[in-house]
């Protein structure tokens, strides 16, 4: 166990990503609607749609940096995107498994953990689009339960039928995501 506090963030090129896909998203819209409605007046309304998109940003700027997983001799505690606080105490973890999973119809794989509780429950799942490997391995070693490696990748159609209680609940249904 750690004695101090590591705290773990997910990949920081996925901020600078997702701002510059709503700017590129936005920008051009908002150009555009401008155009259009300040002759007529109308503007004021493009105003107000525009600023709740800015704050709807804002607040996804400020989860994804609250997103985090700390390791400390309490135990490992992530807290998740959506606020979702998840803390596995010494002992309460049953079993870590890490698996490479390959991406859509490529040959590319991600690795992802899943921490589960004596209970069979996913108490933390870390996806590699997220998080590093080597997080993965921290929290890993910091659980001090054995892990189990999947020496071969595999599908999510596999681990779906494998190990259906790892995944989402839309995950589970092949259909629902494409």
């Amino acid at each position: 166990m750690t004695q101090q506090k590591i705290v773990l963030r997910p990949h920081a090129h996925l901020f600078t990503r997702g701002i510059l896909a709503m700017l590129a998203l936005t920008t051009p819209v908002f150009a555009v609607l401008y155009w259009l409605t300040i002759p007529d007046g109308a503007w004021p309304l493009v105003l107000g749609i525009h600023i709740l998109v800015v704050a709807a940003t804002t607040l996804a700027v400020l989860a994804f940096f609250s997103t985090t997983i700390q390791l400390g001799p309490d135990g490992v505690r992530e807290r998740g995107f959506f606020g979702r606080t998840v803390v596995v105490r010494p002992g309460t973890a049953g079993t870590v498994l890490l698996v490479h999973l390959y991406e859509g119809s490529t040959l590319d794989t991600q690795p992802q953990l899943f921490v589960t509780g004596t209970d069979g429950r996913v108490l933390i799942r870390m996806r590699g689009q997220f998080w590093a490997l080597e997080d993965m391995e921290r929290v890993a070693e910091e659980l001090d339960v054995p892990i189990t490696r999947n020496v071969e990748s595999m599908t999510l159609t596999e681990l779906r039928r494998r190990s259906p209680e790892l995944l989402y609940w839309f995950e589970r249904f092949p259909h629902v995501g494409r």
